[in-house]
């Protein structure tokens, strides 16, 4: 089984699932608790615009998905702040301009590796995305390490973490663009489209089973890496996209997990 590992381009989909299956649900697990899970759905959509753009413009895909998802979480973000009785609009607001400009953009491109991007690929990470994840993922796991804390007070009561002196407004900003840096990135093998599944999947699970914070966190990320192995196994031989593969896997052990815990 293990020797499809002897090629590069199946090597790279691991190197490179393996890191996305490690920070999404970190940040899943604040995105969940804080009630924001639509903000993934919003901010993979602006990828996936930021994706055809890029393509249809000769720019690296992946860097213009970081592009549009970074300015769409700073949109977000003002948004809320402007319209804070109801903040809810700013995620539908951006996801529809997302799905637009993606309609638009797409509509420019002529290259059939579009695709890819929609529910993941195997054999299209280049070199230079490869390192780009890698030390993108670096920043990202340290910004989450050293902001672990106040995320930790923000997830369950802001008004708390106010009071405690953690500046929530900074916090928040810096957490909603690793969020876009996250799912960016994620274009590639998992796909625009279900990224924001393996944001949620993984920490439903775990919720399931773990006892505190720490558990569904540690969990969370088990989980999903357990789901992007197989998912990445099972496209290989069975030529599905590795997107979609992961998310059945996701939603299977989902299942699962709901009737174990009905039994007993």
């Amino acid at each position: 089984m293990l020797e499809i590992l002897r090629f590069e381009f199946m090597q790279n989909a691991f190197i490179v699932g393996i890191l996305i299956a490690v920070i999404i649900p970190l940040i899943g697990v604040i995105v969940v608790l804080r009630r924001l899970s639509p903000i993934g759905d919003a901010l993979s959509h602006v990828s996936l615009a930021g994706v055809a753009a890029g393509l249809a413009v000769g720019f690296n895909p992946i860097l213009g998905a970081l592009v549009f998802a970074v300015t769409a979480a700073l949109s977000i973000e003002r948004i809320r702040k402007s319209i804070p009785e109801y903040a809810e609009m700013s995620t539908v607001i951006i996801t529809s301009l997302g799905v637009g400009l993606a309609a638009v953009f797409s509509g420019y491109v002529r290259n059939a590796n579009f695709n890819s991007f929609l529910f993941g690929s195997l054999v299209a990470i280049t070199p230079f995305e490869l390192y780009l994840v890698i030390g993108l993922s670096v920043v990202v796991v340290a910004v989450l390490f050293f902001m672990y804390k106040a995320l930790f007070y923000m997830a369950f009561d802001e008004e708390s973490a106010t009071l405690a002196g953690i500046p929530v407004k900074f916090v928040g900003t810096v957490f909603t663009i690793i969020t876009a840096v996250a799912i960016s990135i994620s274009a590639r093998v998992v796909g625009a489209l279900v990224v924001s599944s393996i944001m949620v999947l993984p920490v439903a699970v775990a919720m399931q089973v773990a006892k505190s914070f720490r558990q569904v966190t540690v969990l969370s990320v088990l989980f999903s890496v357990f789901f992007v192995v197989t998912g990445l196994f099972v496209s290989y031989y069975f030529d599905l996209k590795p997107g979609g593969a992961i998310v059945i896997t996701g939603v299977i052990t989902l299942a699962a997990t709901f009737l174990l815990k009905k039994a007993k």
